[in-house]
């Protein structure tokens, strides 16, 4: 099952003053249908640097892709089911290519959710526990640590049988 997660977002009347925009389950969540488990719910996104915090509408209400807009980010949550479940039978061009990342596959490695974003990606680790796998080396994260990802070949191995879940805000960068 999915793990969901309350969003509140904040806003202004027409007054300027300050109110509750959204409160409640974050809407925006996608399961990969090739990877059954792996679930990405997109919080909210930005288009520019500085951010416009301007408008009502909800920033997240799109389509679910892996990498922010030029200039712009995405703060979302992402659940790993354990590897037992679906390494063996997952389909990783088919669930990169089912957000728009098909480009970011490493083609070149044995491992099939090894990519590459032009991102520097700041991850906390919420719930479990994840190794991080780069081309040379490992680590393993657990609740409360924090990895920032810059640009670099990174994949995700959750060794344990418990989910892992991430915070993650993915920022616009050179590669």
């Amino acid at each position: 099952m999915v793990w969901r997660v309350r969003r509140v977002v904040t806003g202004h009347d027409r007054d300027g003053k300050s109110i509750l925009l959204f409160d409640g389950l974050a809407p925006n969540v996608m399961e990969m249908a090739s990877m059954p488990g792996l679930a990405l719910t997109d919080l909210w996104e930005t288009k520019s640097a500085p951010a416009d915090n301007s408008g009502a509408e909800d920033a997240a209400a799109r389509k679910v892709h892996l990498e922010p807009p030029p200039h712009g980010t995405i703060l979302r949550i992402v659940e790993f089911p354990p590897d037992a479940t679906w390494r063996s039978k997952a389909n990783a061009r088919e669930a990169f290519d089912s957000i728009g990342a098909g480009h970011a596959a490493d083609q070149h490695s044995a491992d099939p959710m090894m990519h590459k974003t032009a991102t520097v990606d700041y991850i906390i680790v919420l719930k479990g526990e994840i190794w991080a796998v780069m081309d040379k080396g490992e680590t393993l994260l657990k609740a409360g640590d924090i990895l920032v990802q810059r640009g670099t070949n990174h994949s995700w191995s959750v060794r344990t049988n418990e989910p892992c879940i991430i915070a993650a805000v993915l920022v616009n960068a050179k590669p």
